[in-house]
Order: C-alpha cells, then structure tokens, then sequence
C-alpha cells in the first residue's frame, strides 16, 4: 500500500551518502502519549468515547553535512519510529504502526517538528458482522501519518535528555476499500531521548551553491491505484489520472507548479449507477459523465533527489457532484534520473481522502 512504497522511498534515499570526513550521531527517544480523537467527521461520533493513549518510540540518525540539503534544513535528523495507540475502545481496537520520519529543528534546536509516514496493523477493523460499529477503519492495514512538536533538551544527565509537546496521529486507509471515515488523534506527550553517539558536522555549502535555479520544465504524469465508493458492498475498482504541469524551480528548496489533471475513476460510475437504481437520488438523470478535469497550482518542497508535491486543484469539467469542486494531493516523489521520477501521493477533498496514487513521471 502507499505508506510501504513512502517508507521504502524514504529509507532508501539515505544510502548514498558521500563518505566525507564527519561523525554521523545517532539516538533513541521514546514518549508517552494521552488525548482525544477530534470529532473531524460526525460519522464516528459514536466511537469517541475515551480518551487515547500510547506510546511512540524512535531510533534517529543525525545529518553531518555530506549532503547540501542537510544544511539548508538546519542539519535535520531522519529515522524509523512505532507507534502503539490504543483509543480505549473495543470497538475499534488499537493500532501498532512502522514509519519512516524526519526531525527538523528550530529555536537552535531546541524545538523538534517530526512528521512520519507509514503502515498500521488494526486489530479490530469493520466487519459487516461482527464489527459492523467500526466504520473508521475498513481494513486490517492502515496507511498512518503522525506529526510531533517537541520541546527538545538532549544530555541533561550525561546522555539521557528530555523532550515534551503535542502530536497529531493519522489512521486511515486512502479510500482503498470502504469504511473510510478515518481517525485524527490530538495528544499531549512526554518523555526521554537518549544520545549513542554526538555527531560532528561540516560545511561544504560555497558561495556559488547559494543561488540555484533552473528554466522552466514540462512534466508528464501518469498516477493508479484502486478506491471504493463510500456506499459498502460497490466493491474495489481501478482508477487513472493522467496530469500535464509546467515547473519553475525557484531556489535550492522550492519549485512552483500549475497544471492540468484528467481523472477516471471507475468507482464513481458504479456510484452513480447504484444512486439511480436506489432513487437515492432524484436529481440524477442516468448519463451523467463520471470523468473530470481539474486545474491545479502547486508547491514543490526539495531533499536531495526526495522531494514532497503539494498542489490545490479545482474542476473545470465535472458532470457529477462527489465531494465539492476543489481537491488537494500532497505526497513523496522520488527522482529516479534526471528525467524519470516516481511519486506516491494521497488526494483529498479537504478531510475526505478519494485514493492513494501511485505515478510514474517524466520530466522534459
């Protein structure tokens, strides 16, 4: 699923470091977690009724420098954490997920924002008849996000430090099969982290490195995957996007984008045959046409050959009403070459995910 591929890109981009002379420091931090679940979608308005509470627990490698992009990110840490959350409530079970995640530091360094991504295991997922009251979480394998702002103090007592704040844990499964309401965790954390090894860092960034920017460049993207419609028991079906967009790399960090998007999702088509033959729907008249098009602006933010897409989008051709006429994709994009890149990226209608895409690109 998505968050495997975003964890294998993330892991994988790491390896090639140059071998430069540095000291790479490492370290393990755990904390404590205890909250809400945010009432995001009032559909799970009958299974907030406790108070979620965990544990997360990370291994981190610190950036020395060997590479242009850990500088301009302040030296940021990247490592692989778990996290075990346990809501309170049988009905939809505790999850224990695997992530990839980055650290990034402010307020010299003692402030640390960590976003990671991955997958969960849920124990106790819907089943139409022995857990029909679960209609967050649809499957047994969860795609997870979870974001953390910790005040940061490493080596009060030799190696051990303390870190405390707030975090955002993220459990759903990208529309893959329904339900799909999802879950948001806001929590409170506390705990220690633990320094094996200080790292000693360089700097390689010369004045000429300073300024980078590029022309403008054409890309071509073809995206995949499979989503199910919110009515359970459409079943699972295909969907393509095929997306042209111009972008403009302004700086080291940050590309621009605009673009043109061309979405087939076959699971709207059974939507809407399913709507007429219910009369569920009195307004539709049967040759509604379930294709769109949509144009989109967007932000690129750059790490080295990862990089993260982010692009608001809006329907200029849309026959059938599903969801509002505004979208959003954020996700991970890989380059492959200098021509060829791959993508996995989650699109949305503000809180309601539609699929995960997985894409393949060329940039001319």
């Amino acid at each position: 699923m998505k968050r495997l591929a975003c964890l294998f890109v993330f892991l994988t981009s790491f390896w090639g470091f140059s071998q430069e002379p540095s000291q790479r420091g490492h370290f393990v931090d755990a904390n404590y977690f205890y909250g809400t679940i945010l009432r995001h979608n009032k559909d799970i308005s009958h299974l907030v009724l406790n108070h979620p509470h965990g544990g997360i627990v990370g291994f981190n490698f610190e950036t020395d420098g060997t590479e242009r992009w850990h500088q301009e990110y302040n030296y940021p840490d990247w490592g692989i954490s778990t996290v075990y959350h346990n809501p309170g409530y049988e009905t939809l079970g505790s999850n224990i997920g695997l992530y990839g995640h980055f650290n990034f530091y402010f307020l010299k360094r003692h402030v640390m924002f960590r976003i990671g991504q991955g997958i969960a295991y849920a124990s106790n997922p819907f089943d139409l008849e022995e857990n029909f009251r679960n209609n967050a979480y649809g499957t047994r394998l969860l795609s997870t996000t979870y974001m953390m702002v910790n005040f940061n103090k490493k080596n009060i007592l030799k190696n051990i430090g303390i870190q405390g704040g707030i975090s955002l844990v993220h459990y759903s499964n990208g529309n893959f099969k329904a339900p799909n309401s999802s879950t948001n965790s806001f929590t409170f954390n506390l705990g220690l982290n633990y320094s094996l090894q200080e790292a000693k860092r360089i700097t390689v960034i010369s004045e000429d490195d300073e300024r980078f920017t590029e022309p403008i460049h054409l890309n071509l993207v073809l995206r995949g995957g499979i989503n199910e419609s919110d009515y359970v028991g459409l079943g699972q079906h295909p969907f393509w996007v095929v997306s042209a967009y111009a972008d403009k790399r302004v700086s080291y960090k940050s590309s621009l984008h605009i673009g043109v998007d061309a979405f087939f999702a076959s699971f709207l088509k059974e939507e809407i045959k399913y709507l007429i033959a219910s009369e569920l729907n009195a307004s539709l008249k049967g040759d509604e046409d379930y294709k769109r098009v949509g144009v989109f602006v967007g932000h690129q933010l750059h790490f080295g050959k990862l990089s993260v897409p982010a692009q608001f989008g809006y329907y200029v051709y849309y026959p059938y009403d599903f969801e509002g006429r505004t979208y959003i994709r954020v996700g991970l994009q890989y380059e492959i070459s200098n021509h060829w890149f791959a993508s996995t990226t989650l699109k949305s209608h503000g809180a309601k995910v539609e699929g995960v895409e997985f894409g393949i690109g060329y940039r001319i």
